[in-house]
């Protein structure tokens, strides 16, 4: 069975605190085919060229400051794919240089797959971000879109609103600030006709910039899940929605 494409907005370490965010992410999981192995890209890792996380077991990446003891503490030990590495190495044309380094994974793809597959019993690899042009990512996902039907789960960790210098109220609950409620149903109406080029082009066309993206790193992993897509221009799914922190935590599925 081919697998989807996700877009997550993943969070930070408490997402795992948050119940009414953990019940979301474990009913989209539930509603998945089981994946085979699972190739996540985050906004916490750039590099170029192209990199790959390690293919083996090793220390989680803890790539945030400032939070209790315990999220220190957190363990997921997921297999590494090799196999699935080579296969991405495979995809890419033969000018590409694919690196490879022993980097664990960071909090963007670890602490949501600490909900949704809390075994820890499916192989994931993480690539890096190797540009955050969304043209170019929109091409590195039709690159790797072949792989869903080997049965991988591709994740673009990012998030829907992210403009950490402007809030005021660090309370999960608090109220979404004007520009994060206005960037979040943009983006939620534009994907709902598949409007990907006004998506691309969301820097100059979206309402709450620059302050929901101050800088665009955590919106570019949707272009890569977009480009997984059979026809980007296909209206996802949106099952998770609202804010946390006042921040949209909008995700999405492709077919």
């Amino acid at each position: 069975m081919r697998m989807p494409a996700l877009f997550l907005s993943h969070g930070a370490p408490p997402l795992v605190d948050d119940p009414t965010w953990v019940a979301q992410l474990q009913e989209l999981a539930a509603g998945l085919p089981r994946p085979k192995a699972i190739l996540v890209a985050s906004a916490h890792w750039e590099s170029a060229p192209l990199m790959l996380g390690a293919t083996a077991t090793v220390p989680l990446v803890y790539d945030f400051g400032g939070f209790a003891q315990r999220y220190y503490e957190v363990q997921y030990r997921a297999p590494g794919a090799p196999e699935l590495a080579e296969s991405v190495r495979k995809l890419m044309p033969d000018h590409q240089t694919v690196a490879q380094t022993d980097r664990g994974l960071d909090h963007g793809a670890y602490v949501p797959l600490t909900v949704m597959y809390p075994d820890a019993d499916i192989p994931v690899l993480q690539m890096s971000l190797p540009t955050l042009e969304p043209d170019d990512l929109l091409d590195l996902g039709r690159r790797l879109a072949p792989l869903r039907d080997e049965g991988v789960l591709i994740i673009g960790s990012g998030f829907t609103t992210h403009g950490l210098p402007f809030l005021r109220d660090w309370r999960p609950e608090a109220a979404a600030p004007g520009w994060s409620r206005e960037f979040d149903a943009w983006a939620a109406e534009a994907l709902s006709r598949g409007a990907v080029d006004e998506l691309a082009d969301f820097r100059d066309r979206a309402p709450g910039m620059p302050y929901a993206h101050p800088t665009i790193e955590h919106f570019a992993p949707m272009f890569l899940t977009l480009g997984a897509s059979e026809d980007p221009t296909q209206a996802p799914a949106q099952p998770i929605d609202g804010f946390w922190m006042g921040l949209a935590k909008r995700s999405f599925l492709v077919g």
